[in-house]
């Protein structure tokens, strides 16, 4: 009897191995900033932080979650697309076990792909943490499935990052002469960026990262906090800051094409972010928005100054707004995108759109 219990043991090890790897469910990972973050900051001493009313008013609990909008954000929306739950954020203490399974969010509200990005915030999970988090996260589900499913998981995951605005509008260009500006001119920053990015995204490639979507940046001179802060007096979108974007955006697309070149494979897939939020900036009464120049919650000019708290304006009817606060697009504004996401040209999404990638595996 023993001989053939020893022989069943496996058997029923590796069976219930599979059972906890869903075989169809594909795991979701996001990287970076408050775009993104859904409720990690919440767990850190920081300002960069959504966790109080009205953010959250039209998510479905009605309460603010650490997401920076009124309800969901794009990783949500797209996870809606995919038929997964949203990944929780990584420090949420609920995720152990099978939760695992689904993904993580490591994103943190004020990172940049520089780590001197967005030090006003004080704890913040900058991008090299929120890697080592994901080599952690690993570990952690190589303990739970074991290291070839472990390993296919990651392979299979859909990957989403969002970084670099914040290189911008709260490093290089935070302050008049600010550190960065005194030490880089445009051009040369611009590059500086790209470099530093390519060690990221190829520190994602070498944790298993196989299908990535990097999203650029959107018109940074035409969000309320922008208009407000540079005195727009007819919310014409600040000239500088959209010429910082003219110059990253097509690095940023070069750059992913060279490393799928160097891969053989179009492991990266680059969203235009900014022809995407520029569509109903220009034109929003076309998509809907009676306005894309004031935010929804906020105060001062625009809208546009500080963060949307319990006594800030607050515009009754969010999917009349394309933004929600003075940086960040509303949910109507975040399923117009990700519907770019998942059907776009190959004016938005180079070399495919999200639903011709989910279909190759």
């Amino acid at each position: 009897m023993a001989p053939i219990l020893s022989l069943l043991v496996p058997v029923l090890c590796l069976a219930l191995t599979n059972l906890l790897v869903p075989s169809e469910a594909r795991a979701f990972f996001v990287f970076g900033d408050s775009l993104v973050d859904n409720g990690n900051n919440n767990f850190l001493v920081t300002s960069a932080r959504a966790d109080s009313p009205p953010y959250g008013i039209d998510y479905p609990t009605h309460r603010p979650t650490g997401r920076f909008s009124n309800g969901l954000t794009i990783p949500d929306i797209i996870s809606e697309k995919m038929g997964v739950e949203s990944p929780l954020p990584y420090l949420h203490p609920f995720l152990h076990g099978e939760r695992l399974l689904g993904g993580a969010n490591f994103a943190s509200a004020g990172v940049g792909i520089l780590n001197d990005t967005g030090i006003q915030f004080l704890n913040i999970i900058r991008i090299c943490k929120q890697l080592e988090y994901f080599e952690q996260y690993q570990r952690r589900l190589t303990a739970l499935i074991g290291p070839y499913q472990a390993r296919r998981l990651v392979n299979q995951a859909l990957v989403l990052i969002t970084l670099g605005g914040n290189d911008f509008v709260n490093n290089y260009y935070l302050v008049p002469y600010s550190a960065r500006s005194r030490q880089f001119a445009l051009p040369d920053y611009v590059r500086y960026l790209i470099f530093e990015y390519r060690k990221v995204l190829v520190r994602l490639y070498e944790l298993g990262a196989r299908r990535v979507l990097v999203t650029g940046t959107g018109p940074m001179g035409c969000v309320p906090g922008e208009l407000a802060t540079r005195r727009s007096r007819d919310g014409s979108c600040d000239v500088e800051l959209q010429r910082a974007a003219s110059m990253y955006n097509p690095q940023l697309v070069l750059l992913l094409r060279q490393l799928n070149q160097q891969l053989g494979s179009d492991v990266f897939i680059a969203a235009n972010a900014f022809d995407m939020h520029m569509d109903f900036v220009s034109n929003p009464r076309a998509y809907g928005f009676v306005t894309s120049k004031v935010a929804c919650c906020g105060q001062g000019a625009y809208n546009g100054v500080g963060l949307c708290t319990p006594m800030s304006n607050l515009c009754p009817n969010r999917d009349l707004y394309a933004f929600w606060d003075a940086f960040h697009p509303t949910e109507k504004a975040c399923r117009i995108i990700v519907s770019q996401f998942m059907t776009g040209s190959t004016k938005y999404m180079y070399p495919m759109n999200l639903s011709t990638l989910l279909q190759l595996d």
